[in-house]
């Protein structure tokens, strides 16, 4: 019964610091610009936790978080401990996110509306992305792990490929008209604020 009454205790923990902050004032596109991103060539690999990340772009956005995932298992989360599901343009417009349901799981992001989406795919495609957060230091993660949906948050960094000495890869997309599996972006953070 301790065990259960526990395991119920840190759930509710775990809901209240990650439950989603209503999103201030009324309708209206709280971050308007898409990411800006350069491409970067021949760049020097970045070491984190024993992985060779290559850098492929500058990246440097401010979005809406539409939802938030922790993970703690599996290989992905000895570098990257949270996913953010980001949202620009009319994707960070509550009058428009009312209507669509998001959520995330398994490395993925999912929106799903019962009717016609109030607007249209290929911009909902365009406007929001799941992103793979890899802390370049412990005061980045300290950030990232006070993140909050509702927030709006612009962060910098570098789109990377990481690499491990058995093989094993992960590669970020480069696209914004990109959709299901490699089309999340595996993101350096450097530096982040919240608006």
């Amino acid at each position: 019964y301790a065990l259960m009454l526990g395991v119920a205790c840190w759930g509710g923990w775990q809901w209240w610091q990650e439950r989603p902050l209503p999103v201030a004032g009324g309708p209206g596109v709280r971050a308007a610009a898409a990411p800006v991103q350069i491409d970067l060539r021949h760049e020097p690999p970045l070491q984190k936790n024993g992985y060779a990340l290559t850098p492929l772009a500058l990246f440097d956005l401010t979005a809406l978080i539409l939802s938030k995932e922790n993970y703690h298992m599996g290989r992905e989360a000895e570098l990257s401990r949270t996913d953010l599901a980001l949202g620009w343009g009319r994707m960070s417009d509550p009058q428009v996110l009312r209507e669509i349901d998001i959520s995330q799981g398994n490395r993925f992001f999912y929106w799903h509306t019962d009717h016609e989406p109030p607007i249209p795919v290929a911009e909902i495609t365009q406007s929001a992305s799941n992103m793979h957060l890899i802390a370049a230091n412990p005061v980045v993660q300290d950030q990232i792990d006070a993140l909050r949906p509702g927030q709006v948050v612009s962060l910098r960094g570098k789109l990377v490929r990481a690499d491990a000495p058995d093989g094993w890869h992960w590669i970020s997309s480069t696209s914004r008209t990109d959709s299901g599996n490699g089309a999340c972006e595996l993101v350096y953070v450097e530096t982040l604020s919240v608006q």
